[in-house]
């Protein structure tokens, strides 16, 4: 039996937890909140992050990082991007004192605003500077809500090395999500995290009242976007994008109500701020956060990126979104395909 340390019992990390548990693995979820720790221990249930659903029994829940990760052969980080850096700093002291060094495995989406890095670096400069290929990403069309419900669903588990990217899929596959293999860690990350940024341009239209045409064209050109800034910043691999963690996640953030990244953006394509919907939305934002470190990535390397900057100046510089739209169809002519 494989024990796992799930890192962050939100909704996205109480539903793999318990999933892992299902597929016959030891797991124990972590979190820093003492009452949603009490909910799962006594109720298997936690209510705040899943209405109406229960954990599988055997999972435990503990604010205790070392008892989460004595005996783990594996780390699940399901943590806020800029939560990561400050428990992978934690993880590191704690598996120093036990003497262990358990896989990594990522589905957070996002890259750090300032050091504009993805999770992978966080993990490795944090935890392994000298092995990355003890590092794995999980990322594809996956929202907690239908996975609890056995949807059918795919993911991609990535890593610079096959037999880890192949132990993750081993153990997290079942009769309802299945795993593939990819050699392009940082392609998937990029994917992962971009797409929330669209997924607020297409809330926005939604808010606003566009169609169906305008939504296709915000994913497709949204695409357009992530591609280019994968390859020309990260280096990966382009036909990763026409992938899981590509096109796949991008279509189920960008049209789903069970995208937080979504519901976000409807709300201030309906008029409100960006205050108040973080305020309110309960859950993280990772889209908000995102956005300026791509913003950041653009402005560097000069990578055109005009939906991410205009989502960034509606979020940031209070610009009218009517009058960014205006702007955006008013750009001059392009040929379609160019990276």
């Amino acid at each position: 039996m494989t024990k796992i340390a799930v890192l962050g019992n939100g909704s996205w990390g109480s539903v793999l937890g318990s999933m892992l548990a299902d597929n016959g693995n030891d797991v124990v979820l972590y979190g820093n909140i003492e009452k949603v720790n009490q909910e799962i221990n006594e109720h298997h249930t936690n209510t705040h992050y899943m209405k109406n659903w229960q954990l599988n029994p055997n999972v435990p829940a503990t604010g205790d990082l070392k008892q989460a990760l004595t005996g783990a052969d594996i780390v699940l980080f399901v943590l806020p991007t800029k939560a990561v850096r400050i428990v992978a700093k934690n993880v590191r002291q704690v598996l120093d004192e036990i003497k262990t060094e358990p896989l990594l495995v990522t589905a957070t989406k996002g890259i750090e605003p300032g050091s504009k890095k993805l999770i992978s670096d966080i993990l490795t400069e944090e935890i392994y500077p000298n092995d990355s290929d003890k590092i794995v990403a999980i990322s594809g069309p996956s929202h907690a809500e239908n996975v609890a419900q056995k949807d059918l669903t795919a993911i991609t588990c990535a890593s610079t090395n096959q037999a880890n990217a192949e132990v993750v899929q081993k153990l997290f596959s079942n009769n309802y999500v299945r795993f593939y293999t990819n050699s392009d860690l940082v392609g998937v990350e990029v994917g992962g995290a971009v797409k929330n940024v669209i997924a607020i341009a297409a809330g926005i239209l939604v808010g606003k009242k566009y169609g169906d045409d305008a939504k296709a064209a915000l994913m497709t050109r949204g695409l357009a976007e992530i591609t280019r800034l994968g390859v020309q910043y990260f280096g990966a691999d382009p036909m990763t994008f026409s992938g899981l963690s590509g096109i796949g996640d991008l279509i189920v953030t960008c049209t789903s109500v069970n995208s937080r990244n979504w519901r976000a953006g409807k709300q201030i394509g309906e008029g409100k701020t960006l205050e108040y919907v973080l305020e309110n939305m309960g859950q993280v934002v990772e889209g908000a956060t995102t956005v300026k470190a791509v913003h950041e990535l653009a402005q560097e390397k000069q990578i055109d990126m005009p939906i991410n900057e205009a989502v960034y100046r509606v979020l940031y510089e209070n610009a009218d979104v009517d009058k960014e739209i205006e702007a955006m169809m008013g750009r001059s002519p392009k040929p379609e395909i160019r990276l």
